[in-house]
């Protein structure tokens, strides 16, 4: 909490206060954490300790609680990690995955009922969803329930807009990086296939079929949400090329 506390005074004296909905999300946020650490006695606790203080200070200064429920799936990226890295927390895994899919469902409910939708909500989600999804596939991976370039795949979906919004960015162009139908069927399906992987295999069925489905439709999702955000930033992308081509193209001082 020491940490917490200081790190919160100093983005104060930056200009950025804490708002109401993040001491009281970080704070239930905080509590929870702190009792899945007790309960679960993990391994790794102080660096998970480490990246839930850091997860609260970021929540201190978002705005309005449906981005705290967003950030709720940031937390339970931790606890996702943990599971699916054993063989005998793979049902418990399959229940946070559950977990995780309903708090995605509700933050987007609550911004519109609260009329809070904005840009930073919009892109806070895929980013958090990237995170969550990257540890249960690292972990599984880890854990032997499907092979390490699937977990790749599935770390490249989400890795790969985040890096093409910052490449944007840095060029001064605003990039589009919104929910879309699309993606949220990509992520529905990873999350129910890396889910339903999880609790197959931790409840001792068969995965032959699953996995087989998992190793078809999540490259192809992954393909479709690259072939989205190109779509969706073609005049950025496609605009950035011809200036630069533009800059680089020699002027001529000779009449004909």
């Amino acid at each position: 909490m020491g940490v917490v506390d200081r790190l919160g005074r100093n983005t104060w004296r930056a200009g950025i206060r804490p708002t109401r909905a993040g001491v009281v999300g970080g704070g239930c946020l905080l509590a929870a954490d702190l009792a899945w650490i007790s309960r679960t006695r993990p391994p790794d606790w102080p660096w998970l300790l480490a990246w839930f203080a850091g997860l609260v200070v970021i929540g201190l200064v978002l705005p309005g609680a449906a981005n705290q429920v967003t950030l709720a799936r940031a937390h339970l990226a931790a606890f996702a990690l943990v599971y699916a890295s054993t063989s005998s927390g793979l049902v418990d895994l399959a229940w946070v995955v559950v977990l995780a899919g309903v708090s995605d469902v509700v933050d987007g409910a609550m911004a519109r009922w609260l009329h809070r939708s904005s840009r930073l909500g919009g892109a806070l989600d895929p980013l958090v969803d990237g995170v969550f999804f990257g540890a249960v596939a690292v972990g599984l991976a880890v854990g032997g329930a499907y092979p390490g370039w699937l977990a790749g795949t599935v770390l490249a979906r989400y890795a790969l807009p985040a890096l093409a919004g910052a490449i944007l960015l840095l060029g001064r162009r605003r990039p589009r990086l919104q929910h879309t139908p699309m993606g949220q069927a990509s992520t529905l399906s990873i999350g129910i296939l890396l889910g339903g992987l999880a609790l197959f295999h931790g409840l001792g069925y068969p995965t032959a079929a699953l996995r087989w489905a998992a190793e078809v439709v999540i490259p192809a999702a992954a393909l479709a949400t690259f072939v989205n955000l190109f779509w969706s930033n073609r005049r950025e992308i496609l605009g950035a090329r011809r200036r630069g081509r533009a800059a680089g193209t020699p002027r001529s001082d000779t009449t004909p």
